[in-house]
């Protein structure tokens, strides 16, 4: 019995003495956490696993690992994108959207995911799908069936009878009514609970309205302080994180004493509600690129004209309160809502970003550290360092020099698995 278990231990021990490596030697790789360029970097991957980081070494690595030479790039974590709708499609807004099934939607998040890695972004926040969509896609990816990001699922979005996560598009003859829709603290917590059945990661709800909702204001609030309090109670006590809609301030203010762990949008924010998110450490999470697609193809694509007039007001107002909570300090996440805009132009939010306020690093770090953390992921995603799942990208040159090198991904690797290589 003793020599049979010598034997086997052995067998594993040579097993693992051969596991392949695959070796990126780059010009620089970036400790996202200090903002430290590591010139020239030796990235190691074993498996799905980050094994070192370090100055070009060739002693870090097997004399017969695969070895990719990116002479001109800078290595950098896996994006995350925290707001998307991947069975969303930018061309189907307002009464289009009417003619779109889930099953439809379903097949569409398979192109957009597709789309969202290809641009760098190995991890996403899927926030509101119709029938599980997202979830499906989410385990579809998990599987192997098709490419795309990590997914972290909210499944249908929570809101009030009317609101904004309500489909008010159709008269009362028609009897629609949105799957997510739950009025009075015992039925949101009833929707929590079918969320998670489901196989929901993270809760989302509508705090206020919302721009592209039929017949709402886009800053009142809509669920009250108790509904809200039963959603993030019920939620956390099953170890899920919430992130409410909330354009509105009331609603905002609302939302964060509620505990939620983000806030979506941020459009309407005053100097009460970033001290109270710098007091509970809530994160914003602020789409301030896609005002521009909203303003100028929305209508093409079906956007209400009603709609249109509420992005007129809130686009320039969004920008400044990001100006505004960068400035204080409060905790910032990526977040772009494509599908509202064309997913796999992710990336261009990033200069967005650094003109309303942001340092290339805090807007390399909102899409990475910053995003893996709010998810509580922190010790397995979201930067270089040894032992965490490889999720690597590369740009070429300095994105802490021009951020805009981050609208091209050249080499996306999700979970030790190169996904896409432009540079052959």
């Amino acid at each position: 019995m003793f020599k049979r278990t010598l034997i086997a231990l052995a067998a594993l021990s040579s097993f693992s003495a051969v596991a392949e490596q695959l070796v990126l030697n780059a010009d620089a790789a970036l400790d996202i956490n200090t903002g430290t360029l590591i010139k020239p970097a030796t990235l190691v991957i074993e498996d799905n696993k980050i094994v070192s980081l370090s100055k070009s070494n060739r002693k870090a690595y097997a004399p017969d690992a695969k070895v990719m030479e990116l002479k001109g790039y800078t290595l950098l974590p896996g994006l995350f994108d925290m707001h998307v709708h991947l069975t969303s499609d930018a061309q189907v807004h307002g009464y289009k959207r009417l003619q779109r099934t889930t099953q439809r939607s379903a097949i569409t998040g398979v192109r957009n995911a597709k789309r969202t890695l290809e641009a760098g972004f190995t991890s996403v926040r899927n926030l509101g799908a119709p029938g599980y969509a997202d979830i499906a896609l989410k385990d579809a990816i998990r599987d192997g069936d098709v490419p795309g990001p990590r997914i972290f699922a909210a499944g249908p979005s929570l809101g009030v009878t009317g609101g904004h996560c309500d489909n008010n598009l159709l008269t009362h003859e028609h009897a629609v009514t949105s799957q997510g829709v739950a009025d009075g603290p015992w039925a949101v917590r009833a929707k929590v609970r079918e969320n998670i059945k489901y196989g929901a990661d993270v809760i989302k709800f509508c705090a206020t309205g919302g721009v592209l909702s039929k017949g709402t204001k886009v800053g009142a609030q809509q669920y009250s302080q108790e509904e809200m309090t039963a959603i993030v109670d019920e939620a956390h006590l099953r170890g899920l994180t919430v992130a409410a809609h909330a354009h509105g301030t009331d609603g905002i203010k609302s939302a964060i004493k509620a505990g939620v762990n983000s806030v979506e949008h941020v459009s309407f924010v005053d100097d009460e509600a970033i001290q109270l998110a710098l007091e509970k450490g809530t994160y914003f999470s602020m789409d301030i690129y896609n005002t521009e697609y909203i303003l100028s193809e929305g209508k093409k694509a079906g956007i209400l004209e009603e709609s249109l007039n509420k992005e007129r007001k809130v686009g320039s107002r969004q920008r400044a309160s990001f100006a505004k909570a960068v400035k204080a300090g409060v905790n910032m996440v990526f977040a772009s809502d494509a599908g509202v805009y064309p997913h796999g132009d992710n990336g261009h939010q990033f200069s967005r970003m650094v003109k309303f306020g942001m340092t290339e690093l805090q807007a390399l770090q909102a899409a990475t550290i910053n995003a893996a953390t709010l998810l509580k992921q922190q010790n397995s995603l979201g930067s270089l360092d040894a032992g965490k799942f490889a999720d690597v990208i590369a740009v070429k040159g300095n994105p802490l020099e021009n951020i805009s090198t981050m609208e091209q991904v050249d080499l996306v690797i999700k979970d030790g698995k190169v996904e896409v290589n432009l540079m052959k």
